[in-house]
């Protein structure tokens, strides 16, 4: 039996986007991410976090420091009995032209394999255009969520199968 999961990026989605967060102190859950998160695996879906974080290519945080805030979330979610299944980041600046940063659909068709995922039973959640295509590349649904930059980064045209107010929101039609 395949399983299915819901693809969500990091920053604008689950914590506040200030701009490339790497810091602890930096990182703050968007009111109702962690009821979103427990609800999405109450209904039976893997979680597995996509997401791009550039500046490590731009030399703004090192890849350690990227580790150590993902142990810090996950440590964070684990006092809600919250298990994120995956997570997969893209380290490279849009200038490396590198074949995994979103919307490219490599970070999400490695572990649609790895944990045998039904692509059409699954979901993508993010706050930009490159989600969304990053989404639909790889044959999921798509959610745009109206935090963080809430699609007005207009790189791609593309359009979401739905549009919700927040992650918490768009954990609700899941």
């Amino acid at each position: 039996m395949q399983n299915k999961a819901v693809f969500l990026d990091r920053d604008g989605v689950i914590n506040i986007d200030k701009n490339y967060v790497y810091k602890i102190e930096d990182f703050e859950f968007i009111s109702g991410s962690v009821k979103a998160l427990k609800k999405i695996k109450d209904k039976g879906y893997l979680i597995i976090i996509i997401t791009n974080q550039s500046g490590i290519g731009r030399g703004y945080y090192s890849k350690e420091d990227y580790l150590k805030l993902k142990k810090h979330m996950n440590n964070e979610l684990n006092k809600f009995g919250i298990i994120i299944d995956d997570e997969y980041y893209c380290k490279h600046s849009p200038d490396d032209k590198c074949d995994c940063r979103k919307p490219k659909p490599k970070m999400i068709n490695d572990p649609v394999k790895k944990h045998n995922i039904d692509v059409e039973k699954s979901y993508f959640i993010g706050d930009k255009t490159s989600d969304i295509q990053a989404g639909k590349n790889a044959g999921l649904k798509t959610i745009l969520v109206q935090t963080g930059k809430g699609g007005k980064d207009n790189l791609y045209d593309v359009e979401p199968d739905f549009v919700c107010q927040d992650f918490y929101k768009a954990s609700e039609i899941l």
